[in-house]
C-alpha cells in the first residue's frame, strides 16, 4: 500500500476505535460514574491507535533505505578496495537506474543491483503497510477493552501528551546539535588546511580550488581572511537596523497608543504586508531602483558611489525586517498592564510621559527581544546582499562601497558540483560556524538584558 492510502487509513482506523470508545463510555456512564469523561477515552483510543502505527511507519520508512544501501553495495565490483566517493557514486549511479534516470549505457552490475532495490523496497512497503495497520487494530482493540469506570483515561492521555512534548523538545535539541556538529566537524577539516589565525585574523578572502586560477586573482594564492565578510554582515546589518529599528519601534508606538482603531485596523495589515513579500522581490527593487537612485545622488553631491552599495542593500532590508520589529513591538506594548498607564496619568503624567517613562520600560524585554529577531533576521539575508551589495569581499566600513556578507559567500561556493576535500568548499563551513557563534553572542546579551529589565518590572 502506498503512503497516500496507507496514513489515511491509519488516521480513519484510529477515529474509528475513538467513536467505539467514547460509546461504549456513554453506555457505562447510563449505568456507574467514570473515572474520567467520556472524550478522555476516546482521545486514549485515538492515541493508541495512531501513535505507534506512525512509529513503525517512520522507523521502517527510514531504517530500510539505509539497509538497502547497505545490501546494495554487494553488487559493487572491487568492493573491499573502494573508498568512499567511489561508493557513493556507485550508489548514484543505482539510483538514477532505479529512477529511469540514464546517461548512456549503465554498467553490467547496474542493472540487477537497481532490480534487487526495486524488489526490496516492494518488499518493504507492503511488511510497513501490514505492520502498520496490524498494530493499530491491535492497539485499538486493546484501548477499547481498558474502558471502564475504574480506567483514569485522562491521567493516561496526559501522560501520553507529556512524552510527545519531551520528544518534540528531544528532537529539537537534537536537530541543533546535529546542525552544529556537522558544521564543526567539516570546520576542523578545513583548518587543518588553512591556519586558524589565518582564517580569523586574514585581511583578504581570495579563495580558490587547488591547481585553479579564479579569473581576476591575477594568479595570486588563495586567501581566507574572514574579517572582510563579517565586517560587510555588520555593516549592511547595521544600515538595515538604523532604518528598521525606529521605524518599525515608533510605528509600534504610535499604533498601541496614539492611533484610533480605524486607523490601526488599517495600518498594521498594511505593514505587516511587508513580510510576506519574497526576498527576491526586495533584491530586485534594490538593484534596479534604490541602488542607481543612491549612486546618482552621491555622484551629484561629488561623492564615489559605487553601482552595488551596502547602503542600497542595507535600507531595502532595513525596509523588509520593519514588520518585525513592529508587529512584535506593538503586541509587548499592549500588554502592559493598562493600570500602570492609569497610575501615570493619576498622577498627573501626560500621554507622552507616560508612554516614554512607564510602558517602554516595562515593554523593553519584549522590545529587545524583537530587535534580536531583526538582527537574526539581517544578519541571515542572502538574496538582497547578493543582488543590491555584489559579492566583492572588500574590507571596507563605507556603505557606500561594494561589499559581501558571509551568507552570501557561503552560497556562491556551495553553488553547483563541489569537490567536499578541497578548502574552498570546506571554508564555507568554516564560515557558516563563526555565525553561529556570533549569533549565540549576540542572543546571549540579549538575554542578559532581558532577564535585568524583566526583574525590574515584573
Amino acid at each position: 500500500m502506498s503512503t497516500v492510502l496507507l496514513l489515511p487509513t491509519i488516521f480513519l482506523s484510529s477515529l474509528f476505535f475513538a467513536w467505539l470508545a467514547i460509546n461504549i463510555a456513554n453506555n457505562i456512564r447510563k449505568k456507574e460514574k467514570l473515572s474520567s469523561l467520556p472524550q478522555y477515552h476516546a482521545v486514549w483510543a485515538f492515541f493508541c491507535a495512531l501513535l505507534p502505527s506512525l512509529f513503525i511507519y517512520l522507523l521502517v520508512s527510514i531504517g530500510d533505505d539505509i539497509l538497502f544501501k547497505y545490501w546494495v553495495q554487494g553488487f559493487y565490483p572491487n568492493l573491499s578496495s573502494l573508498d568512499g566517493t567511489v561508493k557513493e557514486i556507485n550508489f548514484i549511479k543505482v539510483m538514477n537506474e532505479v529512477d529511469g534516470i540514464t546517461f548512456g549505457e549503465p554498467e553490467a552490475w547496474v542493472i540487477p543491483a537497481a532490480e534487487a532495490w526495486v524488489r526490496w523496497s516492494g518488499t518493504s512497503a507492503i511488511l510497513v503497510s501490514f505492520l502498520s495497520i496490524f498494530s493499530s487494530v491491535c492497539l485499538g482493540v486493546y484501548s477499547l477493552i481498558k474502558v471502564s469506570s475504574s480506567f483514569k483515561a485522562r491521567i493516561a492521555v496526559e501522560k501520553v501528551i507529556l512524552w510527545m512534548l519531551g520528544l518534540s523538545s528531544i528532537v529539537a535539541i537534537i536537530t541543533t546539535l546535529g546542525i552544529v556538529l556537522s558544521v564543526l566537524f567539516e570546520t576542523i577539516r578545513f583548518f587543518k588546511l588553512i591556519p586558524p589565525d589565518e582564517f580569523l585574523f586574514g585581511l583578504i578572502w581570495n579563495p580558490q580550488f587547488e591547481g585553479a586560477v579564479r579569473a581576476g586573482s591575477e594568479g595570486a594564492p588563495a586567501e581566507y581572511g574572514m574579517l572582510p565578510m563579517f565586517v560587510g554582515t555588520f555593516l549592511i546589518s547595521f544600515v538595515a537596523l538604523s532604518v528598521a529599528v525606529p521605524v518599525g519601534l515608533l510605528s509600534a508606538i504610535y499604533l498601541a497608543e496614539y492611533a484610533s482603531k480605524k486607523v490601526r485596523a488599517l495600518v498594521k495589515p498594511l505593514l505587516e504586508v511587508l513580510a510576506g513579500v519574497p526576498t527576491v522581490v526586495y533584491g530586485f527593487f534594490a538593484a534596479l531602483t534604490v541602488a542607481p537612485m543612491i549612486k546618482n545622488l552621491g555622484e551629484t553631491i561629488g561623492l564615489t558611489v559605487a553601482s552595488e552599495s551596502a547602503l542600497a542593500a542595507g535600507m531595502v532590508m532595513g525596509v523588509m525586517i520593519i514588520p518585525f520589529i513592529s508587529s512584535l513591538s506593538d503586541d509587548v506594548i499592549n500588554a502592559v498592564p493598562q493600570s500602570l498607564r492609569d497610575a501615570a496619568l493619576g498622577m498627573g503624567s501626560t500621554q507622552s510621559e507616560t508612554t516614554l517613562l512607564i510602558v517602554l520600560p516595562a515593554a523593553l524585554p519584549g522590545i529587545v527581544a524583537a530587535i534580536i529577531l531583526a538582527v537574526s533576521r539581517a544578519i541571515g539575508e542572502t538574496m538582497i546582499v547578493v543582488m543590491a551589495a555584489g559579492l566583492a569581499a572588500n574590507l571596507s566600513f563605507n556603505p557606500l562601497d561594494a561589499v559581501t556578507t558571509v551568507t552570501a559567500q557561503i552560497v556562491t561556493i556551495l553553488m553547483g558540483d563541489q569537490e567536499f576535500e578541497s578548502a574552498k568548499t570546506l571554508s564555507a563551513f568554516a564560515l557558516a560556524l563563526m555565525l553561529i557563534i556570533v549569533t549565540l553572542i549576540l542572543n546571549f546579551f540579549a538575554l542578559q538584558i532581558v532577564k535585568k529589565y524583566r526583574e525590574a518590572y515584573d
